[in-house]
C-alpha cells in the first residue's frame, strides 16, 4: 500500500498518524492543506492540520511512531533442542528476486538473482495462543502496551519539531475503522483509528478480546515484539529474501504464490478484501477482518497465508534502493547496513511482506510475492503480525 513523491511536513503527519495511516510514497501530485476532524479513543473528535497526499492504487502501511526506546527483557534461556514442530523445511536455491508485472514498484526493480540456504519456515503466521504461551513465560509487555517516550521519539524526526499533546502520547495502537459509504482514498483516516487500550490482547480496543480466536494470527505486535518471541523461541525473523524465495513455494517469475491467476478470479485463494475498499466487503472469502491461520490453500511449499490475512516483518533494514546494489547478484543477502526511505528520511524502518485482509486490486496489491512494504520498528496495528525461521 503506497506510491512515490510527496514529503508531508513531518509535524502535521506526526499527529495525523496517530489516527491513521501514513502514505510514505505518493502520487506525483500537489499536496493541499488542510484541517480534518479525526476520531480518537473519546466521543469528541481531535481536530489536526495535515498535509494531503494523493494515494494511487497503493499506500504506506499505517505507523504508529516514528521511534520508541525498547525496554530490554530478560528472557529464558532455551534449554530444550531446538524443535521444528509446526515448521516446513524450506529447500536452498535460487531465484530472480523483484518485480514481475506492471504493478510493480520502482523499490521492486532490477530484478535480481539471489541465492538461498536452506532453513525451516513456520508453516503460519504466529498464533495470539502462540504469542500469549511467550508473554507468560517471560512478562514481555508489547509496545502497544506501553506509553511512548517524547524524549526518544523526537530523536528521529527534523530539528525543531513541537511536541504533540501529552493525551496523543498514549499506550495505543492502530485499529480498522471502515466508513459506510465511499471515501476519498486520499483520505485515508477515513479508516484508520488511533485507538487507545488496543493491543495484541484487545485487537479492536477495550471490550474486544481474542477469547476464541486462539487460532488467529496474533496482530498489534511491533518489529522489538516480533524479535523478542523469535529470540524466546529459538527462532529469528526470516531476511527478506528467504521470505520471498518461500512465498514464490517453487514457482518462478510468478506474480502470486499461487501463480499469475488474479486473486479474484476463479477459487478463493487468501484472505484479502473483496468488493469496494474501504466500506463493502462482499466477504466472497467469508472473513471480513483476520482469518484463522491456514484457513486457505498453502503454496508449494507447504506455507500458508503468504498473500493475505496479516503482513509480516522482515528482519531486514528497508532501503529503497537496495536492490540497485546487488544487481549483479547475491547470495544469503541480509539486506542494507541501514535503513533508507527517501519520504520518510529520518525514520528507521524494517521490511514487512504478505498483504493483509484489507489488500485489493483497486487499493493495495500487497499479496503480490514481489510486493516491498516497509514501517518503523515500533510499528503495531490490527492487520500486521509475523512468522519465524529457524536455521538447521
Amino acid at each position: 500500500m503506497q506510491s512515490k513523491g510527496i514529503e508531508m511536513m513531518r509535524y502535521n503527519f506526526l499527529l495525523l498518524v496517530l489516527f491513521c495511516c501514513l502514505v510514505s510514497s505518493a502520487c506525483k501530485q500537489k499536496t493541499t492543506s488542510q484541517n480534518k476532524s479525526v476520531t480518537g479513543d473519546s466521543d469528541a473528535p481531535v481536530t489536526v492540520a495535515y498535509k494531503k497526499a494523493a494515494l494511487c492504487c497503493e499506500s504506506n502501511i499505517p505507523k504508529r511512531f516514528a521511534s520508541l526506546t525498547v525496554v530490554n527483557v530478560e528472557l529464558p534461556a532455551i534449554t530444550s533442542a531446538k524443535s521444528h514442530d509446526g515448521m516446513i523445511w524450506i529447500k536452498a536455491g535460487s531465484y530472480q528476486m523483484g518485480a514481475d508485472n506492471a504493478q510493480a514498484d520502482p523499490d521492486e526493480f532490477p530484478k535480481h538473482k539471489v541465492g538461498v540456504h536452506g532453513f525451516w519456515m513456520d508453516a503460519t503466521e504466529v498464533t495470539n495462543a502462540e504469542f500469549a504461551r511467550f508473554v507468560k513465560a517471560t512478562g514481555y509487555v508489547t509496545t502497544a502496551e506501553r506509553k511512548p517516550d517524547w524524549n526518544e521519539l523526537k530523536k528521529e524526526l527534523p530539528p525543531g519539531t513541537p511536541k504533540p499533546a501529552d493525551s496523543l502520547l498514549v499506550a495505543a495502537s492502530l485499529v480498522f475503522h471502515p466508513p459506510k459509504q465511499a471515501v476519498d482514498l486520499n483520505d485515508y483516516s477515513q479508516w484508520w483509528a488511533w485507538k487507545k487500550g488496543a493491543n495484541w490482547r484487545h485487537p479492536q480496543g477495550p471490550g474486544s478480546s481474542i477469547k476464541g480466536k486462539e487460532n488467529y494470527p496474533v496482530v498489534h505486535v511491533s518489529w522489538y515484539d516480533a524479535a523478542a518471541y523469535s529470540k524466546w523461541a529459538g527462532k529469528r525473523l526470516p531476511t527478506e529474501a528467504e521470505w520471498e524465495w518461500a512465498a514464490r513455494g517453487g514457482l518462478q517469475n510468478k506474480i502470486y504464490p499461487w501463480g499469475d491467476e488474479p486473486v479474484d478470479q476463479g477459487k478463493v485463494k487468501a484472505n484479502t478484501w473483496q468488493g469496494h475498499f474501504p466500506y463493502q466487503n462482499t466477504l466472497k472469502d467469508k472473513y471480513y477482518g483476520l482469518a484463522p491461520v491456514g484457513s486457505f490453500a498453502p503454496n508449494g511449499y507447504g506455507l500458508y497465508d503468504m498473500a493475505g490475512n496479516a503482513w509480516e516483518w522482515c528482519a531486514d533494514y528497508y532501503n529503497n534502493s537496495y536492490y540497485k546494489s546487488v544487481a549483479s547478484g547475491t547470495e544469503d543477502p541480509k539486506g542494507p547496513v541501514k535503513s533508507y526511505d527517501p519520504d520518510e528520511p529520518f525514520a528507521k524502518k524494517r521490511v514487512i511482506r504478505g498483504g493483509s485482509f484489507l489488500c485489493n486490486e483497486s487499493y493495495c496489491t500487497g499479496y503480490r510475492v514481489a510486493r516491498r512494504m516497509k514501517s518503523t520498528e515500533d510499528s503495531g496495528m490490527e492487520h500486521l503480525g509475523f512468522r519465524c525461521v529457524q536455521d538447521k
